[in-house]
């Protein structure tokens, strides 16, 4: 939370908007073979062959989406990248290409991009990813960063959220909550700190949440993972807005029910001693907190065997036909409909 004062601080002026753009895109390279033309044309040229391409787009605004007084900008970058990546590996394909749009505000040194672009560059190595092209300009309110992510798949592998059916297992990766409640922490220790400079945060105790919230990391490894296990879901997303809602998403786009059992839902053990600490319910915080990105299937009750001993998977639930609604179904066996309020950046301000 400390700035450094006395580092060197280079104007983007200095180099104007083609020059900022050589010099933050000199590293990238191009990886994928489905890549004909990267970054220096007017345009991408990719190439899919026989395959299906998949396009998301996300934005991150300063001030709603992130902060930088506790967001390290080079983890900013990572994270940008990620959370459209993580849109992709939701489809069950393969992601390959993305695009980077800022817009900075005259605060920002050159320094300040080069972090930024460290985690983009960290993000689209160790991911596989290309960056292809995107655009800079100029910003009066602060950070704006845009990423496009561009998958491929088989036609036949994609995975919609509409084809879940009345039975089917719901299954979750990962656990579910860390993220939210390291967003708690890192803007408790943001008070304290502007309460008093000299006070220090001690976050180790709290390091795999407050992970979970600064360095993400989409699932990857899961569509790989099915194919191995000979299982395709019938429906899929990624969670980001909090489990409830996107078992709400799964059950309108499919026409189904749905029964979640509280004690199936994965939760790590900081989450638990950490809910505690906060006096928060860790049901409530798994429910409605966001920002996982871990991925929610459902699966045929046929593929259970392949997938109930597998540590990387949680089956949380099942789904039901549609008049039966969607349902929490309690450690007390109390059945509670759910709700969700999801993430809502486009809210009244106060």
């Amino acid at each position: 939370m400390i700035e450094d004062k006395n580092q060197q601080k280079t104007s983007l002026a200095d180099l104007g908007e083609f020059g900022l753009i050589d010099h933050l895109t000199k590293n990238f390279k191009i990886t994928q073979q489905s890549t004909v033309k990267g970054i220096g044309d007017d345009a991408a040229v990719l190439d899919f062959s026989d395959k299906k391409t998949l396009v998301s787009t996300d934005l991150l605004v300063e001030g709603i989406h992130f902060d930088l007084s506790y967001m390290p900008l080079k983890h900013l970058g990572y994270k940008a990248v990620m959370v459209n990546l993580s849109d992709i590996y939701a489809m069950n394909a393969t992601a390959t290409q993305v695009t980077v749009s800022i817009a900075v505000s005259n605060r920002f040194p050159l320094e300040a991009l080069e972090d930024l672009y460290e985690g983009i560059y960290l993000a689209a190595n160790t991911y596989g990813v290309d960056v292809v092209g995107g655009d800079t300009t100029s910003s009066k309110t602060g950070l704006l960063i845009s990423v496009t992510a561009i998958g491929e798949a088989n036609e036949s592998d994609i995975t919609y959220r509409s084809g879940a059916k009345a039975n089917d297992l719901l299954v979750v990766t990962g656990d579910i909550g860390a993220a939210y409640l390291g967003f708690q922490i890192l803007e408790r220790e943001k008070q304290v700190f502007q309460a008093n400079p000299n006070n220090q945060p001690d976050l180790e105790q709290y390091s795999y949440l407050v992970e979970r919230q600064l360095k993400p990391e989409a699932r990857k490894d899961v569509s790989q993972l099915l194919k191995e296990l000979d299982v395709k879901p019938t429906s899929m997303i990624d969670v980001s807005d909090g489990l409830s809602s996107e078992i709400m998403h799964l059950c309108k786009q499919s026409e189904v029910g749905c029964n979640l059992f509280e004690d199936k839902i994965p939760l790590d053990q900081q989450v638990i001693t950490a809910c505690e600490e906060f006096n928060m319910d860790s049901t409530t915080i798994a429910l409605s907190g966001g920002e996982d990105y871990e991925l929610l299937f459902t699966v045929s009750q046929d593929d259970f065997p392949k997938i109930k001993a597998n540590p990387n998977f949680s089956i949380i639930g099942h789904m039901t036909d549609a008049s039966e609604g969607m349902h929490l179904i309690t450690r007390g066996n109390e059945k509670i409909e759910l709700t969700a309020q999801g993430w809502n950046s486009i809210r009244d301000e106060e």
